[in-house]
């Protein structure tokens, strides 16, 4: 991996982003590979697990910012490994729903304490301060994408616009 710096600011800093990324997100896949996850299956237990209400797919897609068909795939390949049950459209109830079995629930407990684990030694490096300029700075930077997409950032149906989806730490 290069530490350049591009003669244009803004290429510098995108590389700067993308290497960061991809770097924090293959130390995660490598620590949860131990306990036999990957990012994008914490990502759906933790989602499953923290969500309040029940979670359908496409809730699903837009928490983990994947597209619907991909998270189709792996919601499937997870529930042949056990860790979630799909609960089939009933009365009142328009949509399938996602809930955690028993496995999944040990599974998603030993996934976010290796996660955290790795959040809390790669933010560290961070002060308090500097965490919440860099969290302006990416809601900034990830509206200005949202909006030249055309799309909106919309809580879940099932969560108030003005609730913060609270995650225990």
């Amino acid at each position: 991996m290069y530490d350049l710096k591009f003669s244009e600011p803004s290429l510098t800093s995108w590389a700067l982003l993308r290497q960061t990324w991809a770097v924090m997100d293959k130390l995660a896949e490598i620590r949860l590979a131990k306990v036999g996850l990957t990012p994008e299956k914490i990502a759906v237990l933790w989602a499953c697990k923290e969500h309040p209400g029940p979670l359908i797919p496409a809730e699903i897609a837009r928490f983990v910012s994947r597209e619907s068909q991909s998270v189709t795939g792996l919601l499937n390949r997870m529930e042949r490994e056990g860790l979630v049950t799909r609960i089939p459209k009933r009365k009142g109830k328009p949509y399938t729903e996602i809930k955690l079995t028993a496995k999944g629930e040990e599974v998603c407990e030993k996934g976010i304490a290796v996660l955290k684990k790795v959040i809390d030694d790669q933010m560290a490096t961070l002060p308090q301060n500097e965490l919440n300029q860099l969290d302006n700075r990416l809601r900034a930077l990830r509206q200005q994408a949202v909006d030249s997409l055309h799309i909106e950032l919309t809580p879940p149906p099932t969560v108030p616009a003005e609730k913060t989806i609270e995650v225990k730490w």
